[in-house]
């Protein structure tokens, strides 16, 4: 039982880690050291990096919440009621995140990318296309954004519930 706990924790601790990586580090990284060189389609190859590295994190965020659903109920009745509430809406939320971020947006991102026929730095910034696409951009943070938040409160109510 102890095994299984702490597989959870840590699995879940990594994705955090590797989405806050992620977002901090690799995201700007890429997109900074590739302006630099003032490549003329600096932004479409950042975002191409981006994209491939976020599909890992969602991927894999998906399938850690669905581990941790299945794992869920193991120990159910020696937590309070509350507590696994919280911590099932709380994997949801990273299902729901990471699923809709990675099989919905990221993918309609894409579509629109492919849509623009020339790298996404050509297009103008009031093209309608290019305004849909910085309105994804905006989901895709927020779905990650939320499904990290999510993941940080699973977290503590794991820790908590090891300590006892």
């Amino acid at each position: 039982m102890l095994i299984l706990n702490l597989t959870r924790l840590i699995s879940l601790a990594l994705w955090l880690g590797a989405a806050l990586f992620f977002s901090v580090v690799v995201a700007p990284a890429a997109f900074g050291v590739l302006r630099s060189f003032d490549l003329p389609n600096a932004n479409e190859i950042a975002g191409s990096i981006v994209t491939r590295s976020l599909s890992v994190v969602n991927v894999s965020g998906f399938v850690i919440g669905l581990f941790l659903f299945a794992t869920l109920f193991v120990r159910a009745s020696q937590r309070s009621r509350v507590a696994v509430v919280i911590e099932c809406i709380s994997v949801g939320v990273i299902v729901l995140a990471t699923g809709i971020g990675h099989w919905v947006v990221a993918m309609r991102m894409r579509a629109l990318r492919a849509a623009m026929y020339v790298p996404i730095d050509q297009v103008p910034l009031n093209d309608p296309r290019r305004v849909a696409f910085q309105n994804l951009h905006g989901y895709s943070v927020t779905a990650l954004g939320l499904a990290m938040i999510a993941a940080l409160i699973v977290i503590v109510l794991m820790a908590r519930s090891l300590r006892s």
